[in-house]
C-alpha cells in the first residue's frame, strides 16, 4: 500500500484564536470537587476491571487532525486484543497509509521515521480506547466530583500528574498536568450500554494540536495474527 506522510507543521502562531479553536471549554474549571475518595486504590482496581478488554475487537473510524494552519482527515482501523495489545492505522480517504502504531501494554511503537507527535502518549492512548491502564505512576488520591463522577490523581517520578475522570465505571477524560496546568487532554464520548467510546478527542494544548476519532463500526473477532503487532508490517 502506498504511503503518505503528514507534513511537518508550519511555524506556529501562538495566537489566542488557535487556543480557542483547539481547546473549547478549557477556560472552565471542570466539575467541582465535593469530597475525597477514602479508598482510591479500590476505586482504581474496580475501574481497571470495568474497562478491561474482553474479546478481540476491530474498530473502524474516521479521524480529523487540526494543527496550526493545517487540517487533515481520513479513515482508520484499530485492532485491540487482550490482555493489553492495540494497533492503530490511519489512512487518507484514498487508503494511503498516514501512520501506524502498536501499543503493547506500556510501550507505544512506531515505524522508523514516523511522526511521533500525532498520537497521545501511552497512558492517554489507552484512554482513547476507553481503557484505564496507568503505567509508572504513583497514586496520590481521589476526588468525588459533582455529577456522580470521580477523579483519580497520579504522579510520575518527575512530578508530572495524570488525572483520570470516570463515572459509572467508564472513563470520561484524562489530563496530563505540568506545574499544575493541563498540557494534554483526552475526552471520550460514551453511550448508554456501550463499553467503548463512540468518539475520542486528544488535545495537545501546548502545541495547538487536536486529533479526533469518530467510530464508524465495532466488530468482535476471533483473534489477530502475531504479525500485526509489528508496526512496520
Amino acid at each position: 500500500m502506498p504511503t503518505s506522510r503528514l507534513p511537518v507543521p508550519a511555524p506556529r502562531l501562538a495566537a489566542l484564536f488557535l487556543i480557542l479553536t483547539l481547546t473549547p471549554g478549557c477556560a472552565t474549571g471542570g466539575p467541582a470537587v465535593i469530597g475525597s475518595v477514602p479508598d482510591a486504590s479500590g476505586v482504581a482496581s474496580r475501574l481497571e476491571d470495568d474497562t478491561r478488554l474482553g474479546r478481540p475487537l476491530q474498530i473502524q473510524f474516521e479521524w480529523r487532525l487540526n494543527e496550526a494552519r493545517q487540517r487533515h482527515r481520513g479513515v482508520g482501523v484499530a485492532r485491540v486484543q487482550e490482555p493489553y495489545r492495540a494497533r492503530l492505522d490511519l489512512f487518507t480517504d484514498d487508503l494511503e497509509t498516514v501512520l501506524s502504531a502498536v501499543l503493547l501494554d506500556g510501550d507505544l511503537m512506531l515505524p522508523p521515521g514516523s511522526r511521533d507527535d500525532i498520537l497521545p502518549p501511552t497512558d492517554l492512548m489507552w484512554g482513547v480506547l476507553g481503557i484505564f491502564r496507568p503505567h509508572g505512576v504513583r497514586l496520590l488520591g481521589g476526588d468525588r466530583l459533582e455529577g456522580d463522577a470521580t477523579r483519580l490523581r497520579y504522579a510520575y517520578a518527575d512530578g508530572t500528574e495524570l488525572h483520570y475522570e470516570s463515572s459509572g465505571g467508564r472513563l470520561r477524560s484524562l489530563e496530563l498536568l505540568e506545574g499544575g496546568h493541563v498540557v494534554q487532554r483526552v475526552e471520550v464520548t460514551m453511550t448508554e450500554g456501550d463499553p467503548y467510546p463512540v468518539e475520542a478527542t486528544y488535545r495537545n494544548l501546548s502545541e495547538f494540536r487536536e486529533l479526533t476519532l469518530v467510530r464508524r463500526s465495532l466488530e468482535q473477532v476471533t483473534s489477530f495474527g502475531n504479525d500485526i503487532w509489528d508496526p512496520a508490517q
